[in-house]
């Protein structure tokens, strides 16, 4: 019995090529899948987070320790030494302690997000869009609020913020996913009323 596939032809590869992608979002965002998206996105925030903790840790830990001895400064060379060694000692790991602390509040804030954002678009039937990234904005501006104890006019700056930012994100995503070939279900939706109209006029 033969067993041997003939290659498809150019007309079946062309069809192939061609064949509109699922509008539900077979594609994950930016073409990341979301176990990869996940962790490098709350690693990236981390580390950016860490960075500015040390940078604001070490010169607040450096004015503190200046602050708290300025009544017993040294008065010989070797006095200042030790001084300067030992704000040294306090400016760094009051930088690494604050490094570590604001690293880890970005890194879960960061990752809450993206879990939020993909926990919408599967509870949405797997639709990838702007929408699910705005309620993930709000939805992580909201505890961010409550877990600090916000009063209602700054948790309201607050919602503005995730709000804005979620949309802008999220139409950034838009963007990159369609010219990734990704469709996208309310650009199909306005698509389909342009020609609509087109053809009734």
């Amino acid at each position: 019995m033969d067993t041997s596939v003939n290659p498809p032809t150019e007309v079946e590869l062309l069809e192939i090529t061609q064949k509109p992608l699922s509008p539900n979002g077979d594609q994950p965002r930016l073409s990341i899948p979301f176990a990869i998206r996940l962790p490098a996105a709350t690693a990236g925030s981390f580390f950016a987070g860490a960075t500015l903790g040390l940078s604001l840790g070490g010169t607040t830990a450096g004015l503190r320790f200046r602050a708290e001895n300025a009544h017993r400064l040294p008065k010989s060379e070797k006095g200042w030494y030790f001084y300067h060694k030992s704000k040294n000692y306090h400016v760094a790991l009051g930088g690494v302690r604050e490094g570590l602390k604001m690293g880890t509040k970005v890194g879960f804030w960061a990752g809450s997000f993206f879990t939020i954002e993909e926990a919408v678009d599967r509870i949405r039937g797997g639709r990838k869009d702007f929408l699910s990234t705005v309620v993930a904005g709000l939805s992580v501006a909201g505890g961010f609020s409550a877990w600090n104890r916000f009063p209602l006019v700054t948790a309201a700056r607050t919602a503005r913020m995730g709000f804005w930012g979620g949309l802008a994100f999220g139409l950034a995503q838009d963007a990159v996913g369609l010219l990734r070939g990704r469709r996208i279900g309310y650009v199909d939706f306005l698509r389909g009323r342009m020609r609509r109209d087109k053809e009734e006029a």
